[in-house]
């Protein structure tokens, strides 16, 4: 797959996004900086931490993270390693367009069907359903999410929240990250 997949994907919406988020998902590239990893109280925290666990995310606190971006035939492969630490892989495969499809992202043993909602020149990911090994999960059993990258002061704003319903959330992770476009 290459950029111009991407750029298909969204249509005229295409356009609407911030020209430095463009830039990274037309060119891939390497997105580093420092993330404020956090974790609910109570019954949220211990959700949370275990859950984490499984996503190879670090403990609370302030973390060095490297986002890696590219296409290829497969997809859009996001690479994700926290402190120089074990790399969490990603692929994103397109279906349909903006107006009727979503992206497909598998992480490990879960899939994500995600659609995207442009806002003030943003990429806000919206979760459609979640899949395990294949088995649809009910949606009273997924977690909330709010997942997305806009640009601050040309910096890529990263923020990923996991919550339940009555428990609060679970876990985010967020920070402003610097673009080394062409490099992963």
């Amino acid at each position: 797959m290459s950029s111009e997949v991407v750029k298909h994907w969204f249509g005229d919406s295409y356009s609407s996004l911030h020209p430095l988020l463009q830039q990274v998902h037309e060119n891939g590239g390497r997105l580093v900086g420092s993330v404020e990893v956090a974790y609910g109280n109570a019954l949220a925290r211990r959700l949370g931490r275990g859950l984490a666990r499984k996503m190879q995310l670090p403990g609370a606190g302030t973390h060095q993270l490297v986002v890696d971006i590219s296409h290829d035939s497969d997809g859009m492969h996001w690479g994700r390693s926290f402190n120089g630490n074990t790399l969490v892989y990603s692929l994103f495969k397109p279906v349909g367009t903006i107006e009727n499809g979503y992206w497909t992202e598998q992480t490990g043993p879960i899939s994500m069907q995600l659609t995207v909602d442009i806002k003030n020149g943003g990429w806000y990911w919206r979760c459609l359903r979640v899949k395990y090994r294949g088995l649809a999960i009910p949606r009273w059993l997924v977690p909330r999410t709010t997942l997305y990258k806009v640009i601050e002061n040309d910096r890529y704003r990263f923020h990923v929240e996991l919550a339940l319903p009555l428990v609060g959330t679970l876990f985010s992770y967020q920070g402003l990250l610097r673009p080394e476009l062409n490099s992963p």
